[in-house]
């Protein structure tokens, strides 16, 4: 008897997926994330140096509301490893839900917290707490939402169906940075008052949708089939710990994607968080006009993403990958020369270029191209991990790092310097995985 009922699942075929489903799912519930996350870094570079670090002179404030920031991106990799772990041994789909309902009531905490002058220091204290609750959720969600792509999409449109979730992160963007072009045409008394808090606050109503939506999809069919081989073999899945099973049998994998991730985050990072703040502060454009470049170029990343994740489906995401970080090590210095050339112009067409191009031509074919290094058991973990603590590293550090380096030299191009040497790691590291199939075809 039990024999026959170990074998009933493997018999049980498994439901067609609803591409169209997954997919919205996936960009839903990236961009609510998103949004929340980015909702931060576009405040700290705004409104927290005044609100919450008030008793620093305005450069030290600002780094420090930077380094807040950077507290969240810190624990992304802790998220990594907490809901890759759960998300290899009890499935992908619970995992995403409960990473959206955390990054919610985070969220809208922030948009209730009371500033220094009404609790002291208490208040920044908070606010680095609830930023630590925001890295947690966006360390689970991006690798699952990755990962539920990728796994039920058909096998010739891996690249392009994975890189539908990593849309999410511009038009969380377009949220996050509209909401602020909107609230920042109040004035600077009701900005500072209450203003800056309903970006936070509309969170609400965008969790409620992105949890609707996200009910509504069945678990990843390749975790599924591993659920059902261990149960063939009489294995439970909580036999081995996946992190150390992912460091001991694919450390080098683990490397590679943290060594082809760091260049795209930390040049995205960069301009959300650090370029606002260097516009006003250095170049005197005014908070709207910093924001709308940063918007033109989330909208059409949106669309240049999934073309970029279809020419990875056509010519191998490891090229694209690989050819993109190279890329960026030849226009990394132009474009931070644009961005520090004082015109208006130049900036907005650097920002332009380096989201929309440099940005996506990185990032689209990396749900594909990080799969194909983890085992099905392990490739919540593996993915999770080596994307959170590229962003770790790469996007945590990148507003305090540039902002440092051009108090240092007086001087945006040391930023450029740092982005191009970056491009290159990441170009070689790509090149350096395990190909996908495309990539083995055309070798």
């Amino acid at each position: 008897m039990d024999a026959i009922q170990a074998a009933e699942p493997l018999s049980r075929p498994h439901k067609k997926p609803n591409l169209f489903r997954i997919a919205v799912a996936t960009v839903v519930g990236t961009a609510v994330e998103a949004f929340d996350f980015l909702a931060y870094g576009t405040a700290a570079a705004l409104v927290f140096n005044k609100l919450f670090f008030p008793q620093f002179d305005p450069v030290t404030g600002t780094l420090a509301a930077f380094g807040a920031f950077a507290s969240g991106m810190l624990a992304r990799p802790i998220g990594g490893i907490l809901f890759g772990h759960f998300g290899d041994r009890i499935g992908r789909k619970s995992m995403l839900t409960l990473s959206l309902l955390l990054m919610g009531i985070c969220t809208v905490l922030i948009g209730l917290l009371p500033t220094y002058e009404q609790i002291g220091i208490s208040a920044a204290v908070l606010l680095v707490v609830l930023r630590i609750g925001q890295g947690l959720s966006f360390g689970g969600e991006m690798g699952g939402a990755m990962l539920m792509a990728v796994e039920h999409a058909p096998p010739k449109w891996k690249a392009f169906f994975g890189s539908l979730p990593l849309v999410g992160a511009p038009l969380g963007i377009l949220l996050s940075v509209g909401a602020f072009a909107l609230v920042t045409r109040l004035p600077e008394a009701d900005f500072l008052s209450w203003g800056w808090r309903l970006p936070f606050l509309a969170s609400a109503v965008l969790i409620v949708v992105g949890l609707f939506i996200r009910q509504g999809i069945d678990e990843s069919p390749e975790f599924e089939q591993v659920k059902r081989e261990k149960a063939q073999a009489r294995q439970p899945l909580e036999e081995k710990v996946p992190l150390g099973e992912l460091l001991r049998a694919h450390g080098k994998s683990l490397i590679l994607c943290i060594g082809c991730k760091i260049a795209e985050v930390t040049l995205i990072y960069t301009f959300l968080v650090f370029s606002v703040s260097y516009a006003v502060s250095k170049l005197g454009f005014s908070r709207t006009d910093a924001l709308h470049a940063l918007l033109y170029g989330a909208g059409v990343l949106m669309f240049t993403i999934p073309l970029f994740g279809m020419l990875g489906d056509r010519i191998g995401a490891r090229r694209v990958c690989g050819w993109g970080g190279m890329l960026l090590g030849i226009m990394a210095i132009p474009i931070f020369l644009a961005v520090g050339s004082g015109s208006l112009v130049a900036y907005s067409i650097a920002v332009f270029i380096a989201m929309a191009f440099n940005y996506a031509i990185m990032i689209a074919p990396q749900s594909s191209l990080y799969s194909v290094q983890f085992p099905a058991e392990l490739r919540y973990s593996g993915l999770s991990i080596g994307v959170q603590f590229s962003a770790a590293i790469g996007g945590g550090l990148a507003p305090l790092i540039s902002a440092t380096l051009v108090q240092t030299f007086d001087s945006i191009l040391p930023v450029g310097i740092y982005l191009a040497f970056l491009g290159v790691v990441a170009g070689t590291s790509a090149f350096l995985m395990a190909p996908t199939p495309q990539d083995a075809r055309r070798a």
